[in-house]
């Protein structure tokens, strides 16, 4: 488990060494980005700073920039303008290559993560890549694997499964590389309610354990209750930054910007309209929770 400022994280091969010099997780200082030159910034001017140990949802409409601020974090993108900080060490071409080490990805897509015949040989692939010692391996997959409640399946083949099965097993393989920055990108927008709720609930634990910071982009308003943190993106811009509670003061702003409020938050304002009064609902039963008691 992490430890405050006093831990140094190891680069794992290489001989490198990438040394936690700050609790901060993750700075953005003035990150810009654009495409093609003379072409509108797709991420303008983007400046945070996240605590490890953080969930952080990263919203906004199609085109708003929150994806491609996402392949910036995870390095697949270098910005145009601006500097970034991964727990207090600048990201530069020399240290690229390391720093991604330290960060993991889940895609929208389970079916284009999946590289091996079984769920046990695609968890193994990253492991291969690492050049972890094959005798490390078996608990390495066993326990990613029990994570996401999918130990029973490692014999089976991943195209075979749900999809929420796929994308456990997805994050699964993100997670025996021991990320220490973990992103979900669109992680359950092709799945169904139940696969939804499971990857969901895989999310909360991982928040639960403060081990990793997550950054979730996701276009799913009800989301944002779990989080600690939101960003709201809009023409590129980082817009607004608060706990779900702040941003959903806002109610109205969001709307003019083409987001919809979670549900619950509905149900919330509906009951205002009628005068019953109830605000900072986490969650359904929360809410019901919360009516009760009037």
């Amino acid at each position: 488990m992490f430890k405050e400022s006093k831990v140094a994280i190891k680069d794992r091969g290489h001989g490198g060494q990438l040394v936690q010099l700050s609790d901060i997780a993750l700075k953005l200082d003035n990150i810009k980005f654009r495409y093609r030159e003379g072409h509108p910034f797709a991420v303008n001017g983007v400046s945070v700073e996240i605590k490890h140990g953080d969930y952080v949802a990263i919203i906004g409409h199609n085109g708003s920039g929150k994806s491609t601020l996402s392949k910036i974090i995870i390095g697949v993108l270098q910005p145009t303008v601006g500097s970034i900080e991964v727990y207090g060490n600048k990201v530069t071409r020399n240290n690229i290559n390391m720093i991604r080490k330290f960060l993991g990805i889940v895609f929208q897509n389970p079916d284009n993560q999946f590289i091996g015949s079984t769920v046990r040989d695609d968890i193994a692939f990253g492991l291969e890549n690492r050049r972890i010692a094959p005798s490390k391996m078996p608990d390495i997959i066993l326990d990613s694997a029990k994570k996401v409640r999918m130990e029973e399946f490692l014999d089976h083949e991943p195209l075979m499964l749900s999809g929420g099965q796929k994308q456990r097993v997805a994050i699964a393989s993100a997670l025996a590389l021991s990320p220490n920055i973990l992103i979900f990108d669109e992680a359950t927008s092709m799945l169904d309610p139940k696969g939804k709720t499971e990857v969901k609930e895989i999310m909360v634990q991982l928040k639960n354990t403060r081990e990793k910071t997550i950054f979730s982009i996701t276009h799913d308003m009800d989301e944002i209750l779990n989080a600690d943190k939101v960003m709201v993106m809009n023409k590129g811009q980082l817009v607004k930054f608060g706990s779900p509670k702040e941003i959903l003061s806002e109610k109205e702003f969001l709307r003019s910007i083409h987001l919809d409020i979670p549900f619950v938050a509905q149900i919330e304002e509906a009951l205002q309209n009628e005068g019953i009064k109830i605000s900072g609902s986490a969650n359904l039963e929360e809410l019901v929770k919360n009516i009760c008691q009037k």
